[in-house]
């Protein structure tokens, strides 16, 4: 079996990290999951990091030499160019970790970072929901809201290479207040920790309170309904923007949910007159909590794939040699 086909996803949340040994048809061979506890500083996680590598690394009975490289899926902010983390929020403790030059110096392997919802959404489009489709949306819906963007299987960029968060485009005026900067924007209202927070109100403790109450309370039902409307109308947003073949609802909320929240949307979107909204897709995600770290191995596979295209193409160029 050739190199190309394995390589190593991390896929690194706030609360835990996951390992795994990947295959290129998105099969995990070995798996090691830890706590995060990001506060203990960066370089406790590196060892946690390279520890788990290792582990999988002897599970999967692969050397270093047999991958094609590490790919991470990482909170944001990150920055994929400088391979640094930048996360504040949920990695107090890594901000400005260099992951990327700190791993590739371990492993002397090529290492790619990009968001861990990018990563997700990647995994989907090669492997699960998202297969052969173009322009892909992907929304993951659970203690906060990331997403992603595809087109032609390949990861949307703003500037500076930065990574386009989703979750925050602005769907009520006079919603709550977030961390981003304005108040109301999709994560504030529909996002785990925004359902929680508006349960508590009503003594629930917590967002899967809300949703068991949701059918027989009409506190919870109206929060359970403002986040539907809420996903609809961020989504409504990037159906007119993007214009996607498909959108994806993944995450913990988003799956478990699904029907709840794809029927606002449908329904939204089929009062849409601008758009082709027959053609547009939804889909349930199917890698499930599999996603960021299938993802991330997908993020190794495909840079050894653009970098054996360029090199073909490169030998195309050359003149050809004369006959001796």
């Amino acid at each position: 079996m050739s190199a190309i086909t394995r390589a190593i996803g991390i896929d690194i949340g706030g609360t835990k990290t996951v390992v795994a040994a990947v295959n290129a048809s998105g099969e995990i061979l070995a798996r090691a999951q830890f706590q995060t506890l990001s506060t203990r500083g960066f370089s406790a996680g590196l060892a946690d990091i390279s520890s788990a590598i290792r582990q999988v690394l002897a599970e999967a009975l692969l050397a270093a030499t047999d991958l094609t490289g590490i790919g991470i899926g990482c909170a944001g902010p990150v920055d994929p160019i400088a391979g640094t983390i930048h996360n504040p929020f949920t990695l107090p403790g890594w901000e400005g970790a260099d992951i990327v030059g700190s791993l590739r110096k371990q492993w002397n392997l090529p290492v790619r970072l990009e968001n861990d919802a990018d990563a997700a959404a990647l995994g989907e489009f090669r492997f699960g929901a998202g297969r052969n489709s173009s322009p892909l949306v992907m929304a993951t819906l659970g203690t906060g809201i990331g997403g992603a963007i595809l087109m032609d299987g390949r990861i949307y960029r703003g500037v500076a290479g930065t990574h386009a968060e989703l979750g925050h485009i602005a769907v009520a005026e006079n919603g709550p207040e977030c961390y981003c900067g304005i108040r109301g924007c999709w994560e504030s209202i529909a996002s785990g920790t925004a359902i929680a927070s508006a349960g508590r109100a009503f003594g629930f403790a917590d967002s899967h309170g809300v949703f068991a109450a949701a059918h027989n309370n009409s506190e919870a039902s109206a929060i359970i309904e403002r986040a539907a409307q809420a996903t609809a109308a961020a989504l409504w947003t990037l159906a007119h923007t993007i214009v996607p073949q498909r959108i994806i609802l993944g995450g913990g909320i988003g799956e478990e949910h699904f029907d709840r929240f794809s029927s606002a949307l449908r329904n939204q979107i089929e009062r849409a007159t601008q758009i082709p909204k027959s053609s547009i897709e939804i889909a349930k995600a199917q890698l499930g909590n599999a996603a960021g770290v299938i993802g991330a191995a997908c993020l190794s596979f495909q840079a050894h794939e653009e970098k054996g295209s360029q090199s073909a193409a490169q030998n195309s160029a050359l003149p050809p040699r004369p006959f001796r």
